[in-house]
């Protein structure tokens, strides 16, 4: 048996599967997110902990037989957190989050001061990466920087709570901005360019690899007959790579979860900071990837259902089939944006409202919102070589078909469904675990049944390229007016 953990930003789930990979039991625990000041967004990682806790204790009280007899864990979290540790290895402050905007005054500092964030971390330096945070907490908390002693993302805080280890994978830590994402090693020069050491940093190991035991007294508790080994694992589209069998160069996926992902899987170090696409290590040895990120996906859906007062999935099947382009514009920039703009700055705005304007005609406009952002990704990887044909989706926006065909005829790419889109990364975490416990990757990474398979509409793809054409002036607009 084998356990995938994966530490989101709004629930932990956890799912056990058989050698075989299939579902045996499942459990989730929500978590809630801090916003203490415009733009900031923070959890405290023992919320981490606690719902660990409480999704194994649920897989113990559904299976306590099968949960016996796990031979390996694998873990995969939401990237970038920055979890500082003190000497006695207890937590500082609030982990600072991957979508929290504070730092940007340090990322231009850190660009201008160390070329090589460009270069050697691939990336451009933005306050959703981990060094940037650093920075702000040495300037703004240089009581809390001094002490601290160790700094983790937050799956693998959830690891040293499992084992006693400090460890990451190449994966999560690429994100960190303080890799060498070529060599899958430590910078000291990136690291000293924000105050920091190999010594503050975790051992890193290959996600499929073992990273260490859980420790006896959790054995115990949960009942497994021998200790099983953690895998390495990897950040949560990594992860959700492994789940969904993206682990060959050129297969990729599309994510619509709180964030929305563009995932191309590469064999070499591809960077393309000129459009701000994240080139990261894979979670399996010597691959990696590219990424295009938009950072309110599904989160632009709940906050209008937020504000209309019904539930998500009642607004889009509200919506019926669509015929075109919603009347509507809407630009998906609620905390900012990443892929290709790099602006923390800028905010989401809808454009063309009428008096005929009700509730489905603003769902379809956030829906076509993401969809035309998501176009901006698959440019911008394209833009560096990368050639997409065909998509896995995941996340929980996955389960909108009508959604899906937006994006699918947008994109001009098939979009092929999983049976259970929901699980990518914990069952991506479970495959690293069972390739650890194996000692072997070999026929881990196979795709997932498939439920449906979605092509482009012929009839939608001139409608929206067109309108793809008029969104795309929206943003200097906004950008020029101070928006």
């Amino acid at each position: 048996m084998y356990i995938g953990l994966d530490i989101g930003t709004s629930s932990v789930k956890a799912i056990l599967l058989d050698e075989n990979q299939a579902l045996i039991a499942s459990a989730a625990a929500d978590l809630t997110v801090e916003r203490p000041h415009p733009g900031w967004s923070e959890q405290d990682p023992d919320s981490w902990w606690t719902a660990c806790e409480t999704v194994l204790d649920s897989l113990k009280g559904q299976a306590p037989k099968e949960l016996a007899a796990v031979k390996g864990i694998g873990l995969s979290g939401h990237m970038h957190g920055a979890t500082l540790l003190d000497a006695a290895d207890k937590p500082l402050r609030p982990c600072i989050l991957w979508n929290d905007g504070r730092s940007a005054q340090q990322c231009a500092d850190l660009e201008k001061a160390e070329p090589k964030f460009l270069s050697l971390g691939g990336n451009r330096v933005m306050p959703g990466f981990t060094a940037p945070k650093l920075q702000w907490v040495r300037e703004n908390e240089p009581d809390v920087f001094a002490r601290t002693e160790m700094v983790l993302l937050p799956k693998d805080y959830v690891r040293f709570r499992l084992t006693g280890i400090y460890a990451g994978d190449m994966s999560d830590s690429a994100g960190t901005l303080w890799l060498d994402v070529a060599k899958r090693d430590w910078s000291d020069d990136l690291l000293a360019a924000t105050g920091l050491t190999r010594g503050n940093m975790p051992k890193l190991v290959e996600g499929s690899e073992v990273s260490g035991q859980v420790k006896s007294d959790l054995c115990a508790r949960w009942g497994f007959e021998t200790a099983p080994v953690v895998a390495g694992g990897g950040g949560d589209n990594a992860a959700s790579a492994c789940g969904v069998g993206a682990v060959e160069p050129g297969s990729g996926f599309v994510s619509l979860g709180t964030s929305g992902v563009l995932f191309v899987t590469n064999d070499r170090f591809s960077p393309n900071v000129d459009n701000a696409v994240h080139a990261f290590c894979h979670a399996v040895p010597k691959t990696w990837h590219q990424m295009g990120v938009i950072l309110s996906a599904t989160d632009s859906l709940n906050w209008l259902a937020g504000r209309l007062k019904a539930a998500p999935g009642d607004l889009t099947a509200a919506l019926g089939a669509v015929s075109g382009p919603s009347t509507v514009s809407f630009l998906p920039y609620l905390g900012g944006e990443r892929t290709p703009h790099n602006d923390v700055a800028i905010r989401a705005g809808f454009a063309g409202i009428s008096h005929e304007t009700d509730d489905a005609e603003l769902t379809h406009a956030v829906l076509d919102g993401v969809a035309f952002a998501l176009k901006d990704c698959l440019i911008a990887l394209s833009t560096a070589g990368t050639k997409v044909d065909r998509l896995l989706a995941v996340g929980g926006g996955s389960r909108s078909q009508i959604w899906l065909e937006i994006i699918a005829s947008l994109l001009e790419v098939s979009i092929e469904v999983p049976v259970d889109g929901d699980f990518g990364a914990s069952l991506g975490a479970a495959r690293l675990g069972q390739a650890a416990a194996l000692g072997s990757t070999d026929g881990i990474f196979s795709k997932p049944a498939l439920q449906t398979t979605i092509d482009p509409n012929p009839s939608l793809i001139p409608a929206y390229a067109d309108a793809y054409q008029r969104w795309r002036k929206l943003y200097p607009a906004l950008k020029q007016a101070g928006f």
